[in-house]
């Protein structure tokens, strides 16, 4: 493996996968993923459309050991624990199924991802309360950048809550997934650089964030994360904000206006997205901010009840080359660079599924 860190990391390519009308044997093949868990096939079909638009050769020029993946996800394996659940009260814990058994772990649900495509740098989950997935393309990219691998697999997958669990009525399900490369490699290959992501997250703690100093706080929080991404004042900056009616998600709202994040300059109204019972609808909007056409950088806000926090700056490949050193070296790819901390697709709607790429 080369000593050198994967700095000046660009997406090369997205994939999205819905589980409306999904079917495994179109996506992935006829065998050998009929009994994987649904959010592991969905994943696995995301990756596998972000390869092909990213191009044969977006994994094999590097060896299995500088590949890496991450994935985030809230409620992958709920749905299968509630039948394991049923199966031991019901007739005992030897009627589990050895195949689905192993998936009680929520880190097996990306295991088969690396297996497929022999990555070898690493292999993480994270499941933090709807951050989860903007954490994988934070955590994943700062692992490139020390030197842990030269590739990157990145994204969200959910499955739909079971009808008795809360929040089932704004169940996601589906996923979305990214590929990261050094941009001198996305340019020998010949491959479009979609654009830059860059994610850092932090803690509002749902006790602040219900005082009268919350929307302030929100807002210092979200100012230092802006900064840290090297984001700029004076260029415009499109807002989405995935965020429930919490104490923390009404704080993070009331925050984000041109005053509040120290004069920046907004390019529109910000616009609130209501957050759906998991992780894949941040995931899913720092996609489309991608492909937007009008090419503003934009920052992907989202926040949990429990305090979990998470800005995603979206620099779309047309604005790469208007990168100025200061924000360059600011990104996360980037070996130094200090979190904030405190203590063409269209995103899902109506039950928050990602829509088919």
């Amino acid at each position: 493996m080369s000593n050198e860190p994967a700095v000046g990391l660009v997406v090369t390519g997205i994939g999205t996968v819905g589980a409306d009308g999904f079917d495994f044997r179109t996506a992935l093949g006829r065998h050998g993923y009929k009994y994987l868990p649904a959010a592991s096939q969905y994943f696995l079909a995301a990756a596998k459309r972000a390869l092909a638009q990213a191009g044969p050769d977006a994994l094999e020029a590097v060896g299995p050991e500088e590949r890496g993946a991450a994935v985030g996800t809230n409620s992958a394996a709920v749905a299968l624990h509630h039948t394991m659940d049923r199966t031991v009260t019901a007739t005992g814990a030897g009627d589990l199924s050895p195949v689905t058994a192993p998936y009680f772990s929520i880190n097996l649900f990306g295991s088969r991802l690396a297996t497929e495509h022999d990555l070898k740098g690493f292999n993480l989950t994270f499941t933090s309360p709807r951050v989860a997935g903007l954490e994988a393309l934070q955590t994943g990219q700062r692992a490139l950048a020390t030197g842990r691998a030269r590739r990157l697999l990145a994204g969200a997958t959910e499955e739909a809550l079971p009808e008795v669990e809360p929040g089932a009525d704004t169940s996601e399900a589906g996923a979305v997934a990214l590929v990261l490369e050094p941009e001198p490699a996305a340019r020998s290959r010949r491959v479009a650089a979609l654009g830059r992501v860059g994610v850092r997250s932090f803690f509002l703690p749902p006790k602040v964030a219900a005082s009268a100093e919350g929307a302030e706080r929100a807002a210092a929080l979200l100012r230092d994360a802006l900064d840290a991404l090297g984001h700029r004042p004076d260029r415009p900056l499109a807002v989405t904000a995935v965020l429930d009616g919490s104490p923390v998600g009404e704080a993070m709202a009331a925050a984000l206006d041109e005053k509040a994040l120290g004069g920046r300059a907004l390019a529109g109204k910000p616009e609130r997205v209501p957050a759906g019972a998991g992780a894949l609808e941040p995931v899913a909007r720092v996609a489309a901010a991608l492909a937007a056409p009008e090419g503003h950088p934009h920052a992907v806000v989202t926040a949990a009840a429990e305090g979990n926090a998470a800005v995603c700056l979206v620099t779309p490949g047309a604005q790469l080359d208007e990168l100025s050193g200061t924000e360059a070296s600011a990104l996360p790819d980037a070996p130094a660079g200090t979190e904030a901390s405190d203590g063409g697709e269209q995103p899902m709607s109506g039950r928050r599924r990602a829509s088919d790429r």
